[in-house]
């Protein structure tokens, strides 16, 4: 390590830009290069253009330079962003703690390479030099980048002999956006907003909900039997297709925090229930097993598509209907409603890592006023004496808690019914003192080689008068 006359580390000054490539010319394709490349195009599009990750890297519609690639590529690409993305912060610091001063004004291009480089040096089972020698390559081909190749070369081989010490050093920043963590500070309080911070470095569980026999389920897959009647898996290999009682329809995949707002209805049988927010169809399946007669509504007739898909996979059938919620009027009223309003999904980041980086204040003020907007409306479905659950993924409690709070303030006929942590052993502490759920990454510890947490998760239950 260069250090200073004081002990501390010599920062890494910018020299005068390299031209020692002509431009034009650019080296024959090194393998693995093509990768990267993508990698830090769809790093851009994530962090500068608010793109979602998910839409990038669709097989079918995502990035040219994504889909131009072999599969085993691509699998490294998703692992370089989702690792990326996930120690942002880190990274950025340790960049920065490099350098005499900050990149160029306008050198975005430069930060994703250099990004995407020090990812695979400090968190991926990447080799050093072939981290360094593939983002020279990229910054030597691209025209914006390539008078900085020298910068890219000095700063990832300084970063590769002095891993173990940046590590040190970046470990006590937070890996979460400033805004977003200022903001479950203010929810939380600062230990739990750090603890929330860190849990989503952790791996995402693969939790199943079953249609009967959870404990058959846990033996047969190599999984736990959850607090919500779930079953979590502990780490396999193959997809989930190929898991015995796929075929049959005998589960799905749903994180546990996400199956625990259908639950909350208990028996629905002879009851005219509605899933207003409906696909994928998770909760729509619940709602059916409960004993339900099930109007599932979505606003896009492509999602209730695979909505359909995934029932007849179950076995299951429900009435879909596609329309607007905002001015939905059925013939008859419901017993029963679910509303899994949209929302920012800070609570998925565990397995969608770059939501905080697409989403903003603004975005949740936005969101949070629709929220209120459909659930007004939705109360309106319901009968006398008809329950209604509004949950989302988000943890922010201005998607959840406040809009409640609103709505009851000056809603006459519709009360709060509390859930009871007594109902929910081994999940009590997601029980909040007005008797709402509250979920956070950090709860839901599991034994040895089964994953912990679940998903951060808000869910109420609100009664019209009979």
């Amino acid at each position: 390590m260069v250090l200073n006359s004081d002990g501390t580390r010599k920062p890494f000054r910018i020299q005068k830009p390299s031209t020692d490539r002509p431009a034009g010319r650019s080296a024959p394709a090194k393998p693995g290069l093509q990768a990267r490349a993508a990698a830090a195009k769809i790093l851009a599009a994530v962090v500068d253009r608010k793109l979602p990750l998910d839409g990038a890297l669709d097989h079918e519609h995502g990035n040219p330079a994504y889909k131009a690639l072999g599969e085993s590529d691509r699998a490294l690409v998703r692992a370089i962003l989702n690792t990326t993305l996930r120690h942002l912060p880190r990274i950025d610091a340790a960049i920065a703690s490099l350098l005499e001063s900050p990149l160029p004004e306008g050198a975005r291009a430069l930060h994703h390479v250099l990004a995407i480089g020090a990812a695979q040096i400090l968190y991926l089972d990447v080799p050093d030099h072939s981290a360094v020698d593939l983002a020279v390559e990229q910054a030597n081909q691209d025209p914006r980048n390539r008078r900085f190749a020298k910068l890219v070369n000095a700063v990832l081989r300084r970063l590769g002999r002095e891993k173990d010490e940046v590590l040190a050093e970046i470990g006590k920043v937070a890996p979460m956006p400033s805004w977003f963590l200022a903001r479950l500070e203010k929810a939380y309080g600062r230990d739990a907003a750090l603890a929330i911070s860190q849990s989503q470095l952790e791996p995402a569980a693969i939790d199943l909900t079953v249609k009967s026999d959870a404990d058959g389920w846990a033996k047969r897959l190599n999984g736990v039997v959850l607090p919500t009647g779930g079953v979590r898996l502990a780490a396999f290999d193959g997809g989930i297709p190929s898991l015995e009682g796929f075929d049959e329809g005998a589960w799905w995949v749903q994180d546990a925090a996400a199956s625990i707002p259908a639950r909350l209805f208990g028996d629905l049988s002879g009851k005219r229930a509605a899933d207003l927010c409906a696909a994928p169809g998770g909760k729509t399946a619940q709602l059916i097993l409960a004993g339900g007669a099930v109007t599932a509504l979505d606003q896009s007739e492509s999602r209730l598509r695979r909505l359909r898909s995934n029932l007849d996979r179950l076995g299951l059938t429900a009435e879909t209907v596609a329309a607007d919620l905002t001015t939905f009027k059925p013939p008859k009223g419901f017993d029963a409603i679910l509303l899994d309003a949209p929302c920012s999904s800070t609570g998925t980041t565990r397995r969608h890592p770059d939501v905080l980086w697409t989403k903003g204040p603004e975005d949740i003020a936005r969101l949070a006023v629709l929220q209120e907007r459909l659930l007004r409306h939705a109360l309106t479905l319901l009968t006398p004496g008809g329950m209604l659950v509004f949950s989302n993924c988000s943890l922010d409690p201005a998607e959840g808690e406040e809009v409640v709070a609103r709505v009851l303030s000056d809603t006459g006929a519709i009360e709060r019914v509390p859930i009871s942590a007594g109902d929910w052993p081994g999940l009590e502490a997601a029980i909040t003192p007005l008797g709402e759920f509250r979920t956070l990454p950090t709860m839901l510890k599991m034994p040895e080689g089964i994953a912990s947490g679940l998903d951060g998760f808000y869910a109420g239950v609100l009664r019209r008068a009979g």
